[in-house]
């Protein structure tokens, strides 16, 4: 399938790009992903193939950057930034396509988004949870100050901090660290109990390794249709190993 790109201006005006791959609305059923903080479409979705097995098996596969990653704008304003703006984008998006009847999935940042659209009013048939755990999502403010520090750091720090990592990923992926910075002030904590009322079938997919964000058991358990997967690999290992497309596709299809 040809990947496809193109602009969007979500609800405020500020451009997103938009990648696709698959024949769109009247050929295939739709499915967006939303890719991990610090990341893009391209490495979380498009590098190691899992779009392409998801278009190939029938999909319209919908990856935006999103504000402040990848391709997409990255305004410094604060303005730009009032709470829950990627849940905001994600919805405008999903408005502008006309989707009533779509699966929705993320990784890490781009599973918080998702479960806070679930929570607050979106309809999708399925949802992935892919890199989270229930603290993740819960115990965001501790996650905030970390990468926070990251970006503080971004030019000081040396190898060995426990910071280290996050710096030398967010540099590689030449995200801006004052849009960053911004954006991560606009994500607020879900806590168990407003979990507790999601009744999609949800797959919580994560790495063997993989704890960054919590414990995926105890969400999936959480969830009243959660459903917990472990696939080979750490938070940045797992998204680069084919189970990860291969375990959202017999998820999707099943």
């Amino acid at each position: 399938m040809t990947l496809k790109n193109w602009d969007f201006s979500s609800f405020d005006g500020v451009k997103l790009k938009i990648h696709e791959m698959g024949e769109g609305k009247d050929g295939q059923h739709p499915v967006i992903l939303l890719h991990g903080l610090f990341s893009n479409a391209h490495t979380n979705w498009i590098k190691f193939g899992h779009a392409q097995l998801l278009a190939d098996a029938g999909f319209w596969v919908i990856m935006p950057d999103l504000r402040a990653h990848g391709d997409s704008a990255a305004p410094h304003d604060p303005a730009a930034y009032p709470d829950d703006v990627l849940v905001k984008d994600i919805e405008a998006l999903i408005a502008h396509l006309q989707l009533s009847d779509y699966d929705l999935g993320g990784f890490s940042l781009g599973a918080r988004t998702t479960a806070r659209l679930l929570v607050t009013g979106a309809k999708p048939g399925k949802a992935i949870l892919a890199g989270m755990g229930l603290e993740g999502l819960a115990g965001w403010q501790r996650r905030q100050e970390f990468f926070q520090e990251a970006i503080r750091l971004k030019d000081s720090a040396r190898r060995g901090d426990p910071h280290w990592l996050a710096i030398q990923f967010m540099k590689s992926q030449k995200v801006d660290p004052v849009a960053a910075s911004c954006l991560l002030r606009t994500f607020s904590d879900l806590e168990p109990e407003a979990l507790a009322v999601i009744d999609t079938p949800t797959l919580v997919l994560c790495g063997s390794e993989d704890r960054d964000n919590g414990d995926p058991v105890k969400l999936a358990g959480l969830l009243s249709g959660g459903r917990h997967v472990a696939i080979p690999g750490t938070h940045m290992s797992s998204v680069t190993n084919a189970e990860l497309g291969q375990e959202m596709l017999r998820f999707l299809v099943g």
